[in-house]
């Protein structure tokens, strides 16, 4: 976004002028608008430059552009980066191997992330892929409470891929743990209190 013209930098003859809470004063004389920033202390600042004749009001731009560039950190800091985590299976897998990978997709689920499944075939399992396909639709019924399958199992030569999307946003999940921490922190603080009466 362009910075916008104030003070001085205006060089139009007229301006429709705002006043510092809203008010609208008119169509008024560049000079004039100038003269009535410098006795309030204020800054003149376009707002609506293509309008005719321009949008100008009186402000203080210092703080304007303090504000401004405070809500745009925090779009920044709500904006979540969801990641595609990756997991690995084989065709002939372990039960116990099983639940430890379907521990992992469940972990990345709570946190937010996406995950692309991948099967790995060998030799002769490549002539058998609804095993695959059977193994891919198990992982998905058992974590189905955490995520959602985004794009169902699909070969790619040797591998079969799937990926799972999280239920719930990163964001919530952030905002859902910060929650969490603040309300164990807060439990925890009378707990400290009478202990140290206590003693």
């Amino acid at each position: 976004m362009s910075e916008p013209r104030i003070n001085e930098r205006i060089r139009v003859p007229e301006v429709r002028l705002v006043g510092p809470n809203g008010e609208q004063v008119g169509i008024v004389r560049v000079e004039d608008a100038l003269r009535l920033a410098a006795e309030a202390d204020l800054d003149l600042v376009e707002v609506a430059p293509e309008a005719r004749p321009p949008v100008c009001k009186l402000m203080d731009f210092g703080k304007f552009k303090y504000e401004a560039d405070m809500k745009a950190r925090d779009a920044r800091r709500n904006q979540a980066n969801t990641v595609l985590k990756e997991i690995r299976f084989r065709l002939k897998i372990d039960p116990h191997d099983y639940g430890t990978k379907k521990g992992h997709v469940e972990r990345f689920l709570k946190a937010g992330d996406k995950v692309k499944v991948m099967i790995m075939f060998r030799g002769r399992e490549q002539s058998r892929p609804e095993m695959g396909m059977r193994l891919l639709q198990r992982l998905a019924e058992d974590v189905a409470e955490l995520g959602h399958v985004e794009s169902t199992p699909r070969q790619d030569g040797r591998n079969m891929t799937m990926v799972l999307g999280p239920n719930k946003k990163k964001t919530e999940t952030r905002n859902e743990q910060r929650r969490r921490a603040q309300q164990a922190a807060a439990k925890a603080e009378p707990a400290d209190a009478e202990a140290t009466e206590a003693g």
